[in-house]
């Protein structure tokens, strides 16, 4: 074999890999953060008034996890559980917005909520706590590493 046909054997191959690696990448699926992306940048400055907010609370409400039972546990500290007229807890998971979890805030009379969470993938999620109270919105965020 000489050379030449060599160098027509390398770009082929060369070719040949090129389009295989382009087939793969058009069947991967590609999540965005969210769907509605540009309507949440443009509304971003609210989103900084609810963070400011939660800043200026003495205390902040906690999301525990254990391990060993698989929940989460909620706990709006005492001064700040009677301020919550409504409020919700978003489960989000960064590498795949098909598991993202949404559930309404429903305090016992002790400040706490559990959520299961023995149905959960493996790996780093956050919590997106937002809650409101006599039309002053709020929101923390924690992450969750289980």
């Amino acid at each position: 074999m000489n050379w030449g046909t060599k160098i027509i054997f390398a770009f082929a191959g060369f070719i040949a890999v090129i389009f295989t690696l382009a087939y793969i990448s058009m069947g991967q699926d590609v999540n965005l953060v969210s769907k509605d992306y540009y309507v949440q940048e443009l509304a971003y400055e609210e989103q900084i008034q609810r963070i400011r907010n939660t800043q200026s609370l003495e205390q902040k409400p906690t999301l525990v996890v254990d391990r060993k039972t698989h929940k989460a546990h909620l706990v709006f500290p005492g001064s700040l559980k009677d301020k919550l007229d409504e409020g919700q807890v978003l489960f989000y998971r960064p590498s795949n917005s098909a598991f993202d979890k949404t559930f309404s805030i429903s305090l016992n009379e002790d400040g706490l909520q559990s959520f299961d969470l023995s149905g959960y993938a493996k790996g780093l999620w956050k919590a997106k706590i937002t809650w409101a109270y006599r039309n002053t919105e709020y929101y923390h965020e924690v992450n969750l590493v289980f």
